[in-house]
């Protein structure tokens, strides 16, 4: 064999001899560094040769030393850098935003922004809005994380803890009670005056525009000794729903018709009440002491509404009266005390209370404050109540001229104080037996409710959720023919058309839009409103956005909500602090009071059309014939020239121009020059001819007429016709 070889692999093997020996003397002492710098001072001491050798050291030297880090000072494997785990997100069944958002972490926007640019149109989203599974992971894809399915428990059905009222009451607990009796009919008919005079009382001198607007429960009890709990409805239009909360709480109706009006269009409302929540029927013709009374005309066009009085064949009682007067009152009371005895009212005064809502409102004294009618058991104080989403431990009991009662017993109104919130008017009161179970039916009700809400919003996503992917499915299949680069640049150019944002982040549109507040005095009062604006039908015209509304006098909250929105504070029958009117002026928000509902509605349509921009009309100054059409040189320019007579009134050359040939403009303008004689002037008369030239090169010829006319801004007026 060659030597030279044979000394080139002697020396291999001694060096790998002493990179083993040194890699050993590393791992105990655990120099990785000093064991480079030592292979590289060795392989120098050797004094090799050859370039490749050193290459070879250099090598074997830096992957032991890279090999060394692996290893610990104890000669234990060090741990390598972690490998980052995406965050885990545990997923369940219907989550809404909001859940989904709260499981990652992240807040509502963040679940916004992913779900950009997919099928799903997230202006119907809502915090509460349910997502379906494939969007909830889509989210979770987006946002660099991982799910995991929560662990499925076995959901038992919610158990129904809602209270029901007594559904069988014994016969030989019950007792007669008084009738409650609903006055209704057409407005300024002169229901409260009946019921002033049966009370001897003023109360339709007290009423705002001499018109009932709230349910009134009185409880009167007539000379014979018999008692009869009232309840006055209001007869005007907006309060349609205050009385057929009054016609299902009570046992009898008293129409009261006006002799001279005769049947109206609340007359025929409140029969239709009444025949619906099957209550009997006792007719008052009031104002039969006028000249122009006639009461066998109300009584025949009664027939044309099924309501047939006793004059005619049928069982329908009818009182001819003058309420203003005092004439034949005593007639109606025995009436009603007779209609009453037929009906064999009875309650029973054991047992849980039931009873229903009148009216609400919230006293600044009391606080929320319920006037009720009690239909079985005995209301005392210290009684828990549940009404609605609300309950109450009973504080004090008020009738209705302000005197503190011990007990209420059936068919009597009373108030009642120590509600937690403020129910709603027409809801059922129910006794329970204690703090606890009222927490629990309410925790219940309001359970309940936010599962209906949650399966509607569902229907109206999956609806959604179908119109898009049908839309989005006829884009597919009109770039059926193109290739997918074609198609992909399609649907890039398509998406960023749509220029989807976040819905805080979207711009104000054209449309005209009037946010309102409204704050009554009580629960039916806002419901009237409320109810009156739900017929609200121009919104192409201008948009009419309630944002907020409630019992009470105007608060800073309302101030600050009006001022967010630049809206308008309508106030019925509250107060408005010193304090806070100036709070209002400060920021310039607007805060309008009004006693009688109909000028509410007035004002609030006046405001609408303040807000529509005003048309413009064309009122005519003057009218001139074109005689003849000549030039005049003007410097270097020929300018044509129109020789004129004023036919009609004047022509003013601060004014606009029209020429009009055959019946057709053909231009509108203004001129440049108006001339008498030579003479430049500003207005030229009737019967004066005149020369004039137009800023725009037209040809005039002779017969054209040249009308003179004035632009005039005119109001608007919104075209929402509420319905008085």
């Amino acid at each position: 064999m060659n030597r030279r070889l044979i000394l080139k692999v002697e020396h291999l093997v001694r060096y790998q001899s002493c990179c083993r020996h040194l890699h050993k003397t590393c791992r105990v002492v655990g120099l990785q560094l000093q064991a480079a710098k030592a292979v590289r001072v060795f392989s120098h001491c050797i004094m090799w040769q050859r370039n490749s050798w050193r290459q070879i050291s250099v090598t074997q030297a830096t992957f032991f030393a890279a090999k060394e880090k692996k290893w610990d000072g104890k000669g234990q494997k060090s741990p390598g850098k972690p490998k980052e785990e995406k965050p885990e997100v545990e997923i369940r069944h219907r989550m809404t935003i909001a859940d989904l958002a709260k499981a990652m972490n992240k807040d509502i926007d963040h679940v916004y922004e992913a779900l950009l640019h997919t099928d799903l149109d997230i202006d119907l989203l809502e915090p509460h809005s349910v997502l379906d599974e494939m969007w909830v992971k889509e989210v979770i894809k987006k946002s660099g994380m991982k799910y995991r399915w929560a662990k499925l428990s076995e959901e038992k059905v919610r158990e129904n803890k809602d209270a029901t009222r007594r559904t069988h009451i014994d016969a030989a607990s019950q007792v007669p009670r008084p009738p409650v009796v609903t006055i209704m009919g057409h407005v300024d008919h002169g229901k409260t005056t009946l019921l002033d005079s049966l009370r001897k009382t003023q109360m339709a001198a007290m009423e705002a525009g001499g018109i009932t607007q709230h349910i009134g429960a009185f409880l009167v009890q007539l000379q014979s000794g018999e008692r009869i709990t009232f309840l006055d409805t209001p007869g005007h239009a907006a309060f349609s729903a205050m009385r057929a909360r009054g016609a299902c709480i009570t046992d009898i109706v008293i129409l009261v018709v006006a002799a001279d009006d005769g049947v109206m269009k609340q007359t025929v409302e409140s029969i239709q009440h009444a025949k619906k929540a099957k209550v009997p029927i006792i007719v008052a013709i009031n104002k039969c002491d006028k000249p122009d009374a006639d009461p066998e005309r109300v009584k025949k066009e009664l027939l044309g509404h099924d309501v047939v009085c006793e004059d005619y064949g049928g069982d329908v009682q009818s009182v001819n009266i003058s309420a203003l007067k005092g004439t034949n009152l005593l007639a109606v009371a025995e009436a009603t005390v007779a209609l009453a005895e037929m009906l064999e009212l009875k309650a029973d005064p054991t047992g849980p209370v039931e009873g229903t809502v009148v009216e609400s409102r919230t006293d600044k004294g009391k606080g929320p404050v319920t006037t009720a009618i009690v239909h079985h058991g005995t209301l005392k104080k210290g009684c828990v109540l549940v009404a609605g989403k609300c309950w109450a431990k009973v504080r004090l009991l008020f009738d209705e001229n302000g005197k503190i009662m011990d007990a209420a017993g059936p068919s009597l109104p009373v108030e009642i104080v120590g509600w937690k919130d403020l129910p709603s008017a027409g809801d059922e009161i129910l006794e329970v037996e204690s703090e606890q179970r009222a927490r629990e039916i309410v925790e219940w009700r309001n359970y309940a409710e936010e599962q209906r809400k949650m399966e509607k919003d569902l229907e109206v996503i999956e609806a959604k959720q179908r119109e898009h992917k049908d839309a989005y499915n006829k884009v597919r299949e009109s770039m059926g023919s193109l290739t997918w680069r074609q198609r992909k640049a399609a649907l890039y150019k398509s998406n960023k058309k749509l220029g989807v944002m976040r819905p805080k982040e979207k711009m104000e549109s054209d449309r005209l839009i009037l946010p309102i507040i409204i704050k009554g005095d009580v629960d039916g009062s806002v419901e009237a409103i409320l109810s009156v604006l739900d017929s609200y039908d121009a919104d192409d015209e201008c948009e009419l956005d309630v944002i907020h509304f409630g019992v009470g006098d105007i608060s800073e909250n309302d101030i600050n909500l009006a001022e967010t929105f630049s809206g308008v504070i309508y106030g019925f029958n509250v107060n408005v602090s010193k304090g806070i009117q100036q709070m209002a002026t400060k920021k310039n928000i607007p805060v309008k009071i009004h006693h009688v509902i109909y000028r509410l509605i007035d004002e609030l349509k006046e405001e609408l059309s303040s807000k529509l921009p005003p048309t413009m009309e064309d009122s005519t100054i003057g009218e001139a014939s074109v005689l003849a059409v000549f030039e005049v040189t003007v410097g270097k320019k020929k300018i044509p020239v129109a020789g004129c007579r004023v036919q009609k009134g004047q022509l003013d050359k601060k004014l606009k121009f029209r020429l009009v040939r055959n019946g057709n403009i053909i231009w509108n303008g203004s001129v440049i020059a108006l001339k008498h004689h030579k003479d430049d002037v500003q207005t030229v008369k009737a019967g004066m001819e005149c020369g004039l030239s137009i800023d725009k090169d037209i040809s005039i010829e002779s017969g054209d007429e040249i009308v003179c006319y004035e632009e005039k801004e005119l109001p608007q007026t919104i075209s929402w016709d509420p319905g008085f």
